[in-house]
C-alpha cells in the first residue's frame, strides 16, 4: 500500500481510543482529524493521538479536513444522520456497531448507500477474530455437517460506571437496546454470517435483572428460527458477578464445533475433519485486522468483510426477540433485501 487513508474519527470516547491506539499498527492509516461534542474531550484527544485536526462538529470536519473516510464512535441514535452526511459528501463510512439504532433506520440508509456507490462498513470485528472467522467459515463450508442448532453465551460483567460514564448507554431512544443489542449481537452475527440463511421468526425474553434504573436490558435470552427449520440459542448478560467466557456451540449432522474466548480465542472440534481457514488480513488483533480491511476495502477495493448490507440480518433477528419480548408470542423476523 502506497497512499495512506486519512481518516477522521467522530467521537472521542473509550472504543475511539482503542481504534485510535491500533491504528499505530496499521500503516496504511494516517489520522487526519478527530471531533466530539465536547470540545474539552476532543482537543485533548487531538493531543494524545497526534491528530492535527480537530472540532467539535461533524459537518465542519468531513467539509474541511480533506478526508478519505471517517469512522464513527458515536451514540447509536447518531449513525443514521452522521452515515447521511457522508455518504452525501461521498466519504466512506466505518461505524461502530450497530448500523442504525433501529431496523426501519436502516431501511431508509441501505437505499442511499447503494445509490451513491460509497463504501460504509460496520464494526463488527469479531469476524476479524482468529476463531470467530474459522468457525463462520466451517460453518459455511460443512465442516460439521448440516447445522441443526447453536448455542451462544455471552456472560460480560458490567458495572454501574457503565452507564455512569455513558449515560445514552441507559435508554432506548439513544442506545436502541441493553446487552442483546450491545454485547450479543456481536456473535449472534458470527452465527447468523456462518450460517447464510435466513431468519424466520424469534422468540425472547429480557429483564432489569441487576440495573434497575435504567431502560435498557441487562438480560436476555432468545430463539431464533432460521428458515431451514435450525435453532439459534442465545444468552446474553450483563448482571453476572464476573466476567466469564464467551461461548458458541454449533451442532452439526456430522459433528460439533465449540468456540471458546478463554484465555485465548480457539475452538474444539469433535467428530469432524478440520480445515485450514485463514483471515485475508494480518495483525495481532481483530480490531487492528478489521481496521486494516476497512482501508484496503477503501484504498485498494480488496473485499472488508463487513459491508453495511451484511449487518442488517443481525438487526432485524435482535429486534424481534425484543418484540417478542414485550409481546409475549413468537415474532416473525422482517425480511431484509
Amino acid at each position: 500500500m502506497g497512499r495512506k487513508l486519512r481518516l477522521g474519527i467522530a467521537g472521542c470516547g473509550d472504543i475511539a481510543g482503542f481504534m485510535a491506539l491500533v491504528s499505530r499498527l496499521v500503516p496504511a492509516v494516517h489520522l487526519a482529524a478527530c471531533c466530539d461534542v465536547d470540545p474539552v474531550r476532543s482537543a485533548r484527544f487531538a493531543r494524545k493521538h497526534r491528530i492535527p485536526r480537530q472540532s467539535n462538529n461533524f459537518a465542519e470536519m468531513i467539509h474541511e479536513s480533506g478526508l478519505d473516510a471517517v469512522y464513527l464512535a458515536v451514540p447509536h441514535h447518531l449513525h443514521y444522520e452522521m452515515i447521511r452526511l457522508a455518504v452525501e459528501k461521498r466519504i466512506p463510512v466505518l461505524v461502530e456497531k450497530p448500523l442504525t439504532r433501529t431496523l426501519a433506520e436502516a431501511r431508509s440508509l441501505m437505499p442511499l448507500i447503494e445509490a451513491a456507490g460509497v463504501k460504509v462498513g460496520v464494526n463488527y470485528q469479531y469476524r476479524y477474530d482468529n476463531a470467530c472467522y474459522t468457525l463462520a467459515r466451517w460453518m459455511q463450508h460443512g465442516v460439521v455437517g448440516r447445522i441443526s442448532s447453536v448455542r451462544i453465551n455471552i456472560p460480560w460483567a458490567r458495572q454501574s460506571g457503565y452507564f455512569e460514564q455513558s449515560a445514552w448507554h441507559r435508554t432506548i431512544e439513544q442506545a436502541g437496546g441493553g446487552t442483546l443489542l450491545t454485547q450479543g449481537s456481536h456473535f449472534l452475527d458470527i452465527v447468523l454470517w456462518g450460517l447464510g440463511d435466513q431468519p424466520e421468526s424469534a422468540q425472547g425474553y429480557s429483564s432489569h435483572f441487576k440495573f434497575q434504573d435504567v431502560e435498557v436490558e441487562d438480560l436476555a435470552h432468545g430463539i431464533v428460527r432460521m428458515q431451514n427449520g435450525a435453532l439459534v440459542q442465545i444468552a446474553s448478560s450483563m448482571a453476572v458477578a464476573t466476567e466469564q467466557a464467551v461461548s458458541i456451540e454449533v451442532y452439526g449432522s456430522i459433528g460439533t464445533a465449540i468456540y471458546g474466548n478463554f484465555p485465548f480465542p480457539h475452538i474444539k472440534l469433535i467428530g469432524a475433519k478440520r480445515i485450514t481457514e485463514r483471515l485475508p488480513v494480518l495483525g495481532v488483533h481483530a480490531l487492528q485486522r478489521s481496521l486494516a480491511g476497512f482501508a484496503a476495502w477503501v484504498l485498494e477495493d480488496t473485499p472488508f468483510l463487513i459491508p453495511a448490507s451484511s449487518a442488517v440480518p443481525v438487526l432485524a433477528a435482535v429486534e424481534a426477540i425484543y418484540r417478542s419480548s414485550g409481546s409475549g408470542q413468537r415474532e416473525a423476523v422482517e425480511a431484509f433485501a
